[in-house]
């Protein structure tokens, strides 16, 4: 491997941000709109599908439960009316299924970030985009497949769709996401406006997407997954539109020659002290394996003896474990009330639309307002933590007031307040780029290393909640919220503590 490999990010992309070159301000906000277009075709993708999926494999199951206990009753070519499917023998049954394929999707994720990394450096970034849709594509068509052909198909053939996530899942997205977002200026608050925008794009469709997979769904239930698949087919040219995809080599500075040779002299310096550690580095024609055994000691490298980014990065860990709680949303409130699937998405996408006009508005105008106005050194950064622990508490009332919501306008409140403490991404993300936290050219590994720490997050989070819910249907009643009860206080709970050791360490280092 190369000298200057050891500045390559995970997904190998060299903006110019990394330069002093970056892009103009100007060419900046022009560039941001293809990237939110994508997002917006991949993420209204992702909840067209998802909605609708409950709903194929609760009737399934149902279909199955009554043709067991019931047959005298059961006609196979009629639909069961899912008032009927509310059970609790089917309901744990759907959280088995579903919590396995979220476990399976996120572990597929995660054990290809890293290689794809290397087919971003040789084949682009746009490839490995284009090699994301093709798991999103499939998994609707093959939802398609197993509701349409029961007599062909188990239910739990549904399982092996999110298997096609080894070619890329939501880890490799959001992280090329990221950063080509942060390539697109060196300004710290128009960046931390960027991010905000990208959040509040996943929340414009969260608040359209529920709503349109619930419309859908109640005229044809495979509507949602072919309305998905086109939607994927647009995206497909809207990848060429994006900054740096066409070509990685038009996306790199010259300035970067420079650095690799700074780089490439002090690796050399580590190599004599640890020559075991650094062989790999300098091969010529170093295998796959050495390749990724270097890029995982790089990463290594880039948490070991930075403290406050291993603080950022347990408070990642946390809230990515916590937010697994959401993915249960539409089961939990379905099941609460016995509410039809639609009627749930209609739901969430009151939650969505105070999500939306925090992150496109609210947040965008407090920071810029906040940086006209103080021109004090460091205070981006107090306001950053300010943001971050303000959402962290908000979002922990929110929860927990989700798990005692035995009214329906009693959970609408509840998805309110949970909604006002949304923004914390935009918070957490900005300050992996602050000054006290990222080093000299490791911004975009930092990224990687983040988006691998959620993924991680998720892997174990999804499992856990699996089995909270389903003991939460063995319950009932004031227990049926244990998920959320669970997420409030030992894991929302905690990351509030991360943040305010954060925050405890910058104030030590900022200027009074």
């Amino acid at each position: 491997m190369s000298e200057d490999d050891s500045s390559k990010p995970l997904l190998s992309i060299s903006p110019s941000s990394r330069t002093p070159s970056a892009m103009p301000s100007t060419t900046g906000r022009r560039a941001i709109w293809p990237l939110v277009l994508l997002l917006v075709l991949v993420h209204l993708s992702t909840v067209l599908y998802t909605l609708p999926l409950n709903r194929v494999i609760e009737l399934r199951l149902c279909q199955e439960h009554y043709q067991l206990h019931d047959p005298s009753s059961f006609q196979p070519d009629r639909s069961i009316p899912e008032e009927l499917c509310k059970i609790d023998s089917v309901q744990r049954r759907l959280a088995w299924l579903q919590g396995i394929m979220e476990t399976t999707l996120v572990v597929c994720d995660f054990l290809v970030t890293i290689p794809f990394s290397f087919v971003a450096e040789k084949c682009g970034v746009g490839v490995v985009l284009w090699c994301n849709l093709i798991p999103r594509g499939f998994m609707s068509a093959w939802a398609i497949a197993v509701g349409k052909y029961s007599h062909i198909l188990p239910t739990k053939a549904i399982i092996a769709g999110p298997f096609l996530n080894l070619l890329g899942g939501e880890c490799v997205f959001q992280s090329t996401v990221f950063t080509l977002t942060s390539a697109l200026t060196r300004d710290y608050v128009q960046r931390t406006s960027y991010f905000s925008y990208i959040s509040s794009t996943a929340y414009v469709v969260s608040f359209m997407g529920p709503t349109l997979a619930s419309f859908t769904m109640s005229k044809n239930l495979w509507l949602p997954f072919w309305i998905n698949i086109v939607l994927l087919a647009c995206a497909i040219p809207t990848i060429r539109m994006l900054p740096g995809t066409k070509n990685m080599h038009t996306f790199t500075s010259s300035v970067e020659i420079g650095e690799s040779v700074q780089e490439s002299e002090s690796l050399l310096r580590q190599r004599d002290a640890s020559p075991d550690l650094y062989a790999t580095a300098f091969e010529t024609h170093p295998n796959i394996f050495q390749s990724i055994v270097y890029t995982v000691r790089n990463m290594r490298s880039k948490i070991l003896g930075r403290q406050k980014f291993q603080v950022l990065l347990c408070s990642f860990f946390l809230t990515a474990l916590a937010s697994s709680d959401t993915k249960l949303l539409v089961q939990y409130i379905s099941k609460r009330y016995e509410w039809t699937f639609a009627a749930a998405g209609y739901m969430l996408s009151a939650k969505a639309l105070v999500n939306f006009a925090l992150l496109a508005v609210v947040v965008p105008r407090i920071i810029h307002t906040s940086m006209s106005s103080n021109i004090v050194h460091g205070s981006e950064t107090r306001l950053t933590i300010l943001g971050a622990e303000i959402s962290i508490m908000i979002s922990v009332v929110g929860v927990l007031c989700v798990a005692m919501a035995f009214k329906v306008w009693m959970m609408l409140t509840a998805l309110i307040i949970y909604a006002l403490g949304s923004a914390l991404p935009v918070f957490t993300m900005s300050l992996v780029k602050s000054p006290l936290i990222a080093l000299a050219h490791s911004d975009m590994q930092d990224f990687s290393i983040v988006m691998l720490t959620k993924t991680l997050g998720s892997l174990v989070g999804a499992p856990l909640m699996t089995v909270l819910w389903i003991q939460a249907i063995k319950l009932g009643g004031f227990g049926i919220g244990l998920p959320y009860f669970v997420s409030a206080v030992s894991k929302e709970a905690r990351v509030l503590c991360m943040c305010t050791n954060i925050s405890s360490v910058y104030t030590s280092l900022l200027p009074s």
